[in-house]
């Protein structure tokens, strides 16, 4: 390490930390700033030669997420990236915002949790946010906005423009960070719904968008260093403690940014002995399942995106006091109808549904110091009374459209690989770990940033919150 104190000490180099650190860089012209990351570059070059079966000799060594933690429910994995720019590197790049009601659940149905912070605390960040990952957008949504998307919107299949011109700005072209046109080393999105690794690296990524970030002059980055705890004392955090490259190792930063996810910044808060009673539970996410809609002469194609549109028709109403809100996803794939002449009459969709926080299901210490343990004892009731809700509604849904018959199925996906709410925002240490900047109620030089700190989740889609949350702690605290 360059120094022996540093200004800033952050964790992780996913979407949390880089937007975080981006907005710092910009509020300070003078900073020592120290990045751990626990993995390390996995570059994008590297990953498509992993792909086409050319495998780096480097990659042998890299860690799988089921190796970093300790899960003994195998019906429920946890997925994320273990490597620089975390998720950036596997997601589908759904931008989508989160309605006013999402920050008030508590106080409008009676469920849930509300957050400190309105709908209007972050619509300038979510702009910026928007900016920075170059969104294409329509300028039709349901979303209160104050100026258009950067990029020009995918196309619609031609089922989608038969249930926009019924539902109107309830039914959209998906926000998303995959390009709609080139731009700089981002290629125009190519619809072939390989989104984990996009093959023409049309999507926003850390590596691709925000390098520069990490290569400040100002920014110190280590790789391979695995923060396993923090020094408390006197109510401020004094060292970061790490193994680099194997090593135990310390340093010292006048303010801390856990930028993690929500399973690490829960577990590292665990390991330096936090006696706030709600670190760690509440860790959940969404659950989702698919519904195939099979189409009388009418054939599903175009559309611009591997997911080609949005409906929010169930998204919000006086239902979420009983039950979950649903986000409606049109999914352009390459399936087929397997019936002579009808390849193309069928629609599929997904059915994303938002959960209720479960203190039962939690992050906690496992016997290997650099494994957080994941107690999850399952989901609540609530989302199975919004499966039955679309259920019951789909027909009725879809009737717009020359529909024969419609096949939901049976079971649930296994994982939205959104990962949430361990280490939840709110008012007062009495009903949160952190403030409405994301910083310890406790600990008053620490950031917990990221997903860990959503008090409620939603059915949309988390990583612009994730951004725009990071933008305006840094904004706010700076």
């Amino acid at each position: 390490m360059k120094y022996q104190q540093y200004d800033l000490i952050v964790v992780g180099t996913g979407f949390a930390a880089t937007f975080f650190l981006k907005k710092y860089l910009e509020k300070r012209k003078e900073a020592r700033v120290l990045v751990l990351e626990r993995g390390t570059l996995f570059s994008f070059v590297d990953r498509l030669q992993q792909k086409r079966g050319k495998n780096p000799d480097y990659a042998q060594s890299l860690t799988g997420y089921k190796d970093c933690i300790a899960n003994h429910n195998d019906d429920k994995p946890w997925v994320f990236d273990p490597n620089f720019g975390g998720s950036s590197n596997c997601w589908w790049a759904a931008t989508l915002r989160f309605m006013p009601n999402d920050f008030k659940i508590k106080s409008t149905y009676g469920v849930g949790l509300d957050w400190p912070i309105g709908y209007q605390d972050l619509e300038n960040y979510y702009t910026e946010a928007e900016e920075i990952m170059a969104i294409a957008g329509p300028d039709l949504t349901p979303f209160v906005r104050n100026s258009p998307y950067p990029q020009p919107p995918h196309a619609l299949t031609t089922v989608d423009k038969v249930l926009q011109k019924e539902y109107g700005a309830n039914y959209f072209s998906q926000p998303s960070a995959r390009a709609s046109k080139s731009i700089k080393q981002r290629g125009t999105c190519c619809a072939s719904y390989v989104c984990s690794l996009c093959p023409v690296n049309a999507k926003f990524t850390i590596e691709n968008s925000l390098m520069e970030v990490y290569k400040d002059e100002r920014v110190e980055l280590l790789y391979n260093a695995q923060v396993y705890s923090l020094l408390l004392e006197r109510n401020v955090v004094r060292k970061v403690q790490f193994k680099h490259n194997g090593t135990d190792t310390e340093a010292e930063g006048e303010i801390v940014a856990l930028g993690a996810n929500a399973i690490f910044n829960a577990h590292i808060l665990l390991a330096a002995g936090d006696a706030n009673p709600l670190t760690g539970k509440g860790i959940t996410e969404q659950r989702g399942f698919f519904a195939n809609v099979h189409l009388k002469d009418f054939d599903n194609v175009g559309g611009g995106s591997a997911m080609s549109a949005n409906g929010y028709m169930l998204y919000d109403g006086a239902f979420r006091s009983e039950a979950a809100s649903c986000l409606i996803e049109n999914h352009n794939g390459p399936f087929i109808r397997n019936e002579f002449g009808k390849w193309r009459h069928m629609a599929r969709f997904k059915f994303v549904l938002e959960d209720l926080i479960d203190e039962r299901n939690r992050v906690s210490l496992s016997d290997d110091p650099l494994k957080p343990l994941i107690e999850f004892k399952g989901h609540n009731s609530y989302i199975e009374r919004g499966r039955e809700l679309v259920i019951k509604k789909m027909d009725a849904l879809f009737a717009c459209l020359p529909v024969e018959e419609i096949f939901p199925d049976g079971n649930y996906q296994t994982t939205e690989s959104h990962i949430l709410s361990s280490v939840r925002m709110g008012h007062s240490a009495e009903d949160s770990v952190v403030d409405h900047k994301q910083i310890h109620h406790q600990y008053r030089n620490l950031f917990v940033l990221g997903g860990s700190s959503f008090p409620s989740i939603t059915a949309a889609n988390p990583t612009l919150t994730i951004s725009a949350l990071s933008l305006r702690s840094a904004d706010l605290s700076f």
